[in-house]
C-alpha cells in the first residue's frame, strides 16, 4: 500500500468518526426519558398529522410507547388506525370526534363532549405516571381555534406535563401562545396540491 492510499484511508476513518450519524449512536444520547419536549406542526400544507405519526413510528422501533388521541376525527378506514393492532403494544389511537366536518358557528352537544373526553384523557396521561413515552394531540390547534377547547387547558397540559413524556400537537390554526410555548415548531406550507387538480383521498397516502 502506497503513502497516498494509506493518508486517503486515514482520512476517511477521520471522516467516519466525526460523522454525524455516527455521533447519533455514540452512549451521549439523549433519551426521552430525560428530556420530553413539545413538538407542534401547522400550517396549510400537507403532513402535519403524517409528521406525527412518523414519530410515533420512529419511537416504536425503539420499545417506546406512543398514544395518538385524534380530536375532530372518526372512522376506522385510517391506516394508522388499521394498523395499530399490528403495532401493540407499542402504538394506540384513541378517536374523539365523528367522521364529518363539524360546522365552527353550530357545534353539536355530542361532538363538544366527545372531544371534550379526548382532551381528559390527554391530561390523564400527560400528567399522570404511566409507561407512555409518546403522546400526539393530532388536530389540537383545530380544536382550539374552533372553541372545543380551551387555549388555557392546553397551555396548562404543556405547563404541566411529565418531564419524560414527548408532546406533539398538530393541526392547522396553531395560536401564537402555543407556538411561544413549544419547542419546536414546522409550518407545512401549501405550494403545491394535487386536490386542485381534483385528485381525492387516496388509501393509503391521506387515509
Amino acid at each position: 500500500m502506497d503513502k497516498n492510499t494509506k493518508e486517503n484511508n486515514k482520512k476517511c476513518d477521520l471522516d467516519k468518526d466525526l460523522s454525524i450519524h455516527n455521533n447519533w449512536f455514540n452512549d451521549t444520547l439523549i433519551s426521552v426519558f430525560e428530556l420530553g419536549l413539545v413538538q407542534v406542526y401547522t400550517g396549510n400544507g400537507k403532513g402535519k398529522t403524517t409528521a406525527a405519526l412518523g414519530q410515533a413510528l420512529r419511537a416504536c422501533g425503539h420499545n417506546l410507547k406512543s398514544v395518538v388521541i385524534q380530536f375532530l376525527k372518526g372512522g376506522s378506514y385510517t391506516g394508522e388506525f388499521k394498523i395499530q393492532e399490528k403495532l401493540q403494544p407499542f402504538f394506540k389511537i384513541y378517536q374523539f370526534g365523528n367522521p364529518y366536518f363539524i360546522n365552527k358557528n353550530c357545534i353539536r352537544e355530542e361532538d363538544l363532549e366527545l372531544n371534550r373526553n379526548g382532551f381528559k384523557l390527554a391530561l390523564e396521561i400527560a400528567t399522570q405516571q404511566n409507561d407512555i413515552h409518546i403522546l400526539v394531540l393530532d388536530e389540537i390547534n383545530v380544536a382550539v381555534n374552533i372553541g372545543i377547547i380551551k387555549i388555557d387547558e392546553v397551555l396548562n397540559l404543556i405547563k404541566n406535563k411529565r418531564k419524560d413524556i414527548e408532546l406533539i400537537l398538530t393541526g392547522r390554526y396553531a395560536s401564537q401562545e402555543i407556538i411561544d410555548a413549544a419547542d419546536l415548531v414546522t409550518e407545512m406550507k401549501e405550494i403545491k396540491h394535487y386536490y386542485n387538480n381534483n385528485v381525492t383521498s387516496r388509501f393509503g397516502i391521506e387515509k
